[in-house]
């Protein structure tokens, strides 16, 4: 079996594919992803030993600027990623049995599927953004919820439109040249009869919580054994464990002097801090022997040492700190990070700093929730419910779905 992956976004969007990539080679088919040409995606993928397909711009190119991207900036980008996707997943599926598509809206992988006559997979990583009662389309978990039915379905009927804004054209226009009718409603059309839901089942329950009926496989977790760095390995040595403090791929999105801010707030505590670089170049403010700067590491044997964790509440760096048991403060940005902020304080094994601009006093007061006893019990119970086989019922899923003749796309 041949299975083409795609996603454009962040790492959070590419590693969970290396994940899948790794099961599904390990049961015997072959694989190709197609992703964003940054230079970690290439890397990442080498780790699984599969070749990245360059899809659109880098990441970088586009987040990484001075400031956050504008409505004109996703203007621009949404139909250069549909243009991209008929290009590339076209020459790329040519020889392929299916395409799983994620991240950032896919449109144009299901339509290169219906072309070529290929399985198609559409899948996420987070329930937030699917039709529901629960979420307002757009707005921040926790955000009161239309109780009238009528509003409700304005809202996500709204939120269909402001999709097809984006998307619509461009993606009409590729399969009209294609010879394919044209598509109402870009988003359920690329969403699928059954959306995959690659999140643990206790992050992230799915019962109830979506007008779909996601099929649910658990996280997506690339294993990793890699040695943490000699200087790493001697800070963790030299004290007690410290508090970890990161943001990932949020750039210019990161909290304004939050690498200050976290300093200070870990010293209030008595601990140390572990300051990753990222995408933002966070930097330590002085030149302190409590604070040590890393650039990327093995998280999952990092996180198993740390006091708590501290990040912008992705997907995938929540599930890595609950897995290893890390109490979290989670200080969310954009997109899903404020789903993930609140479950972690439902759960009880966190802090949730909805405030998106945290002060010395407030991230040490969510940190002291975070370094309670009691936070680093119930983030140690957590830990064992978390599966770690997600991948690889996907991977057998995917190769059962391809063995069966279903999942096919028809017509639009």
């Amino acid at each position: 079996m041949r299975v083409l992956l795609t996603a454009w976004g962040s790492r959070g969007d590419v590693e969970p594919l290396a994940g899948l990539a790794a099961a599904l080679r390990g049961l015997g088919a072959e694989v190709r992803v197609a992703a964003p040409p940054d230079q970690e995606f290439v890397d990442l993928l080498a780790r699984v030993g599969v070749p990245l397909v360059p899809l659109g711009p880098t990441v970088r190119s586009v987040v990484a600027g001075p400031k956050p991207p504008t409505a004109q900036d996703a203007f621009r980008l949404a139909p250069e990623l549909v243009d991209a996707r008929f290009e590339v997943l076209t020459a790329a599926a040519e020889d392929c049995d299916l395409i799983l598509a994620t991240g950032l809206m896919p449109a144009g992988a299901r339509d290169v599927a219906e072309h070529l006559g290929l399985h198609y997979v559409f899948a996420c990583f987070h329930i937030f953004g699917l039709p529901s009662r629960h979420f307002r389309p757009g707005s921040r978990p926790g955000t009161p919820s239309p109780q009238d039915e009528t509003d409700h379905r304005v809202l996500w009927e709204q939120d269909a439109q402001r999709v097809n804004g984006l998307y619509g054209e461009a993606l009409n226009r590729n399969r009209a040249e294609l010879g394919l009718p044209p598509v109402g409603n870009i988003r359920d059309h690329v969403f699928a009869d059954r959306p995959w839901l690659a999140a643990d089942p206790t992050l992230c329950p799915s019962q109830g919580m979506t007008e779909l009926d996601p099929l649910q496989t658990g996280a997506w977790i690339l294993p990793d054994d890699r040695p943490l760095p000699a200087d790493l390995e001697a800070f963790l040595d030299a004290g007690e464990p410290p508090v970890y403090v990161g943001f990932g791929s949020m750039a210019a999105h990161a909290p304004a002097d939050i690498a200050r801010i976290a300093l200070e707030a870990g010293r209030a505590h008595g601990r140390r801090v572990v300051l990753a670089r990222g995408w933002a170049g966070l930097d330590a403010v002085d030149d302190p022997d409590d604070c040590l700067v890393v650039g990327e590491v093995n998280q999952q044997a990092l996180f198993r040492r740390v006091a708590a964790v501290v990040h912008h509440g992705g997907a995938g760096t929540t599930t890595t700190a609950a897995l290893a048991g890390a109490p979290q403060v989670v200080v969310p940005r954009i997109a899903d990070q404020p789903y993930w902020a609140v479950r972690v304080a439902e759960l009880g094994i966190g802090a949730a700093h909805l405030d998106p601009v945290p002060t010395v006093d407030s991230l040490s007061a969510a940190l002291a929730t975070a370094l309670a006893p009691k936070t680093a019990t119930w983030a140690r119970a957590v830990a064992v419910t978390i599966r770690t086989d997600g991948a690889t019922v996907t991977a057998k899923r995917l190769l059962e779905l391809v063995a069966g003749g279903e999942g096919r796309p028809g017509p639009a």
